[in-house]
């Protein structure tokens, strides 16, 4: 099929690269436009715009694609150009208005990382993680109004891990997921794909803010485990010491530990315990304001507000 491939970020890029592998023609991408990052604010094409740069495809990077707007009026005249037959869509960032959803034969075709209907919206393995849910997945839908409702054309399971962050779970599902959306074209072309209407209660996952990534230290230590893991890598879980606020990586529960409050810290050898509403967890690392992740024991040892107050038997806590 003649396809338009529709994504920005890095997990996009691993469907796009599975997709070039096969026998369909990718005629252009739509993705994000140019962003600055880095220290310079230079100008820098999304992971999908440099693939498809590298491969020789044409790129569109409307800002907006409403109606009546000069990209969007651009975007459905190149649309009408190139006569997709379906456009498979993954993270791409903008909202494909109404008109649009009929732009090609087989539709928008998005690959959502969740067991549609559960985890409708932005950050589904995010939710995921921090539901302490045990199996999640992927889905690939005919993208209509709602939220995540249209009918499902495929999907797949995938284990969630003790240990996974965020990131270590959509890495997996970014391939897992690139199989099942060559797979979902590969059906819409033969005609073998019977589309399912999603049933159950949906759940719904919100986009993340900084804010909501911060540690609620009276919180059941595994519920503690569970946010900082599903804020890894970004934006980060957080806590506050002091003035600072640092964030903190993957921890590790400490059961067989002495009891401390809530946020209280103790800090030993080689080890820096907290502790939760329901116990204690030990922190892996932690990043102070202005430097790098770095390990947890090293940074306490170097913080001179916490060995002076350890040396003379004050609580020091997290807030």
């Amino acid at each position: 099929m003649r396809l338009i491939f529709a994504g920005t970020p890095e997990p996009a890029v691993v469907a796009l690269r599975r997709l070039l592998e096969t026998n369909h023609e990718i005629v252009a991408v739509i993705t994000r436009p140019d962003a600055r990052r880095g220290r310079g604010r230079t100008l820098h094409p999304s992971p999908v715009s440099a693939l498809a740069q590298e491969h020789g495809i044409e790129v569109l990077t409307p800002t907006t694609l409403k109606p009546g707007t000069e990209d969007g009026e651009a975007l459905r005249a190149r649309l009408a150009e190139l006569a997709p037959e379906a456009i498979p869509v993954v993270a791409y960032g903008n909202l494909i208005t109404k008109d649009l959803l009929d732009a090609a034969p087989h539709g928008w075709v998005n690959l959502h990382f969740s067991l549609l209907p559960a985890w409708r919206g932005a950050a589904p393995v995010q939710a995921a993680i921090k539901a302490g849910d045990d199996i999640t997945g992927a889905s690939t839908f005919r993208i209509e109004e709602g939220l995540d409702t249209g009918p499902v054309l495929g999907t797949i399971t995938e284990a969630i891990r003790d240990t996974d962050t965020a990131d270590d779970l959509l890495t997996r599902l970014a391939y897992s997921g690139a199989e099942l959306l060559a797979a979902t074209m590969d059906g819409l072309e033969s005609g073998t794909i019977v589309s399912q209407d999603q049933s159950g209660e949906p759940t719904y996952a919100h986009k993340i803010s900084t804010q909501d990534a911060r540690i609620a230290w009276t919180a059941p230590a595994l519920s503690v485990d569970r946010h900082i893991r599903s804020h890894t890598p970004g934006p980060g879980a957080w806590t506050v010491l002091g003035e600072d606020r640092l964030k903190v990586g993957p921890i590790k529960l400490a059961p067989d530990a002495e009891a401390l409050g809530a946020g209280e810290l103790r800090v030993i050898k080689n080890e820096v315990q907290v502790g939760t509403g329901s116990g204690v967890v030990t922190l892996g690392q932690v990043q102070p304001p202005g430097k790098k992740m770095m390990d947890a024991a090293a940074w306490a040892r170097g913080n001179a507000a916490i060995q002076g107050k350890t040396n003379t038997g004050e609580r020091v806590s997290f807030s």
